[in-house]
């Protein structure tokens, strides 16, 4: 059985009624965001990264796309709600394929730092027990969490983005038939998991860590 990282603190996914949520903004250029297109079978997701409020997080997402460590990997999770199948997240990435890694995961940034909550459309970095070793796994709301918010003695989760186009395909993502897994991932994991062909920049220019691709050897 396939096992990957992930958020912990949602062992049951004990989801209450949906909060007021946010719509996408338009999927232009601004500021201290830095937009990157994920190519799924299912279609195209464009997320704008918040660089100037997460930029640690966004920095480590940005390596992950420009060593292109997220090509032909997938989206493996629907974490939904059964009481609203419409509601809950995705989560995709580089699973526990350590040949993907890069060799300093990501230190936490927090959503009383950073101002980012995870509201609808937002994306977040997943990460196991330690709160500070998130590597190349994210997942996408659907509907407010405030449970992956930081709060006094807890944490959470590092939001640093948000989809501007695409949601259509994070909704058809959510509803994949779901089963098998463990732990805080039990009966969630998607049957076919779906294709995450590539991830690309659409601002600004690729800048590669220049590490080893040893996930390539072998590949034709």
């Amino acid at each position: 059985m396939r096992t990957v990282i992930s958020f912990l603190a949602l062992a049951s996914l004990a989801i209450a009624a949906p909060a007021a949520q946010q719509k996408p903004t338009a999927s232009k250029p601004a500021p201290g965001l830095v937009r990157i297109r994920i190519v799924t079978a299912l279609g195209p997701i464009v997320i704008a990264l918040d660089a100037k409020r997460a930029p640690k997080t966004t920095a480590n997402f940005l390596a992950y796309v420009d060593d292109k460590r997220l090509d032909n990997t997938s989206f493996y999770r629907s974490a939904r709600s059964k009481a609203d199948p419409t509601y809950g997240f995705i989560q995709g990435g580089i699973g526990t394929d350590a040949r993907r890694m890069l060799p300093s995961p990501v230190p936490l940034e927090p959503t009383n730092r950073t101002g980012i909550r995870h509201l609808d459309t937002v994306i977040s970095m997943a990460h196991g027990r330690d709160e500070n070793g998130a590597t190349g796994n994210f997942a996408i709301m659907l509907g407010a969490h405030p449970s992956m918010d930081a709060r006094p003695g807890y944490t959470g989760y590092a939001a640093f983005g948000r989809v501007v186009e695409g949601m259509d395909v994070v909704r058809k993502i959510l509803a994949q038939p779901i089963g098998a897994g463990s732990g805080p991932m039990k009966g969630q994991m998607i049957l076919k998991p779906i294709p995450l062909i590539r991830a690309e920049r659409i601002d600004g220019t690729p800048k590669p860590t220049g590490g080893v691709q040893p996930w390539l050897i072998g590949v034709k």
